[in-house]
């Protein structure tokens, strides 16, 4: 039994594995202050309260693209599980290449993701697009090699863009309405996130498909907290909730001791 845990802007979010069936899903908010005692009586209260057989615990993998709580989470991890936890970081085998610039601007939540695309979906163009605080584009080839992407607002961060900064928007439900043609502000709001994300993701994807694909039609694969809004789009192949703690499996199997 593992311990994933993907420490993102918005939440850490966290999972138990048996072996590579999920078993227990939880989340902590990063915006609340932290450290390592307050994190490490979360982590162990969640998991005593879902009968989580700490005995059997081998192991926590950690991605962060929060610097500031890495220590917190680290500490708590040695202090309250006596196990220092493997971070995917630079060193780390990933069994990826890594086809950009600087591999080290890439954040490691987007490597767990590209990993775990590769493992379901091996010898094929993919992209990965990551609904999260900021939405994410990975392009990866059936090489196994992360080539580029994109990214841009997320929902939320646009919606607060607009709400902060325009005097007479105010924050609405995320989601596609009833209303398809914005007879309303809030319709108007509404389907300007939706589609904006949408089309954006579209052209990002044509364009890199033009460049770098010519040869295969790549596979789309969406994850994170919005990628539900656009099952019924039928745009994207299938939609994998957990693809970044399936990552994170994968490399503490690349790498355990």
């Amino acid at each position: 039994m593992i311990i994933c845990l993907d420490i993102g802007n918005t939440h850490i979010y966290g999972g138990v594995f048996i072996n590579s069936d999920i078993k227990l899903r939880f989340r902590y908010p990063s915006s609340t202050h932290c450290t390592s005692d307050v994190f490490g009586l979360f982590l162990k209260d969640v998991l005593e309260k879902n009968q989580v057989d700490l005995n059997k615990l081998k192991g926590i993998v950690i991605s962060s693209v929060v610097p500031a709580l890495d220590y917190s989470v680290v500490a708590a991890c040695k202090k309250y599980f006596s196990i220092t936890p493997l971070e995917l970081k630079p060193g780390i085998k990933t069994g990826l290449k890594l086809q950009i610039k600087n591999p080290l601007e890439l954040g490691a939540d987007r490597i767990a993701n590209t990993i775990a695309a590769i493992h379901h979906f091996p010898k094929r163009n993919l992209f990965v697009v990551d609904f999260g605080t900021a939405t994410t584009v990975c392009a990866i080839s059936k090489e196994k090699a992360y080539i580029g992407g994109a990214i841009l607002p997320g929902f939320k961060l646009s919606m607060a863009a607009l709400s902060q900064n325009a005097a007479k928007l105010s924050a609405v439900d995320i989601l596609l309405p009833d209303d398809l043609l914005g007879k309303t502000t809030e319709a108007q709001l509404q389907l300007g996130l939706y589609y904006g994300q949408l089309g954006a993701i579209k052209e990002i994807t044509k364009k890199i498909t033009l460049d770098a694909f010519q040869d295969e039609e790549p596979l789309l694969i969406s994850t994170g907290g919005y990628a539900q809004l656009y099952e019924n789009e039928n745009y994207f192949a299938v939609n994998i909730p957990d693809l970044v703690l399936h990552g994170l499996r994968l490399v503490w199997e690349k790498n355990k001791p």
